[in-house]
């Protein structure tokens, strides 16, 4: 029977320590911590603290601090992240995408290049970029004679994990229309039968990799659309422009922008051209 430290299970955050792990995380990836967030920070540092060689918040903070390996930061950031997603969350997106975007986009591409590159900017557990995929193999013709890629990147190592897996449980396809759950996805049998998984040619059109938004970006080529939705709402302003500018020259002219229904550029100067609500382009 383990006994519990009876100092560990009466932690507290203080102020400051609370202003410290705040300002971490603001300065490694641009996420805003209100006060608001504060009882959130306790109990998921919390469960770090009492299960690991660490007496206080600022005991942790110290460590991470001191940490070279930087894989208790990626940790820590893993901790404070708020991973909520679904298979084709904001329907219209998607409809857009597919009556619009795509179409516009296949007719610039010269037939001998047929070349188009997508960015699911904060992929979470991986539903948006697999919803992005479906939705090109459901519009583009012979999809084999595209040279097709989404890079699916996220903040926290253990979503992308569970994202490459394509592996999820049936209530996370409730949203997905029943024809394309026949088309591209398998049910588990056995010990996985209240599982499904993504088939092989919608997973192999996506790259997963992590990626801080607030770090510089090595993309080798220029993207037809980006998705960056509810992200920014984690973000303050200056953050926020910041990241805005930098999505803009990752894109190909006549490139399009999705942020989420809950976001907008409003206050934020930006070179993009408004297209309808929370869709741009450059």
């Amino acid at each position: 029977m383990q006994i519990q430290n009876p100092l560990k299970s009466s932690l507290e955050l203080t102020d400051r320590e609370f202003e410290k792990i705040s300002r971490l995380v603001y300065d490694q990836c641009g996420i805003h911590l209100t006060d608001g967030k504060r009882e959130l920070v306790k109990a998921r540092l919390g469960k770090r603290i009492r299960n690991g060689p660490f007496h206080s918040f600022q005991d942790y903070y110290q460590y991470v601090l001191k940490d070279d390996s930087g894989q208790e930061l990626i940790q820590l950031l893993d901790s404070i992240t708020t991973n909520f997603t679904f298979f084709f969350r904001e329907q219209k997106h998607f409809d857009f995408l597919q009556t619009e975007i795509l179409p516009e986009l296949m007719r610039r591409e010269p037939s001998n290049k047929r070349r188009l590159r997508f960015w699911s900017a904060a992929c979470s557990t991986g539903e948006e970029p697999y919803s992005i995929a479906m939705s090109l193999l459901e519009i583009i013709d012979r999809p084999s004679l595209w040279d097709l890629l989404i890079l699916a990147t996220d903040l926290s190592t253990k979503v992308l994990k569970l994202a490459e897996s394509g592996i999820y449980p049936k209530e996370r396809i409730q949203s997905v229309p029943p024809l394309l759950i026949k088309k591209y996805f398998l049910r588990g049998e056995g010990r996985w039968k209240d599982y499904v998984k993504m088939k092989e040619e919608v997973r192999k059109l996506v790259q997963f990799k992590r990626l801080n938004l607030m770090e510089p970006f090595d993309h080798r080529e220029p993207f037809d659309c980006i998705f960056c939705r509810n992200v920014m709402i984690y973000f303050d302003k200056k953050a926020q422009q910041t990241l805005v500018h930098r999505l803009y020259e990752c894109l190909r002219k006549g490139g399009f922008l999705l942020i989420g229904h809950s976001e907008s550029l409003t206050g934020i100067e930006h070179p993009f051209q408004y297209v309808r609500p929370a869709v741009y382009r450059k």
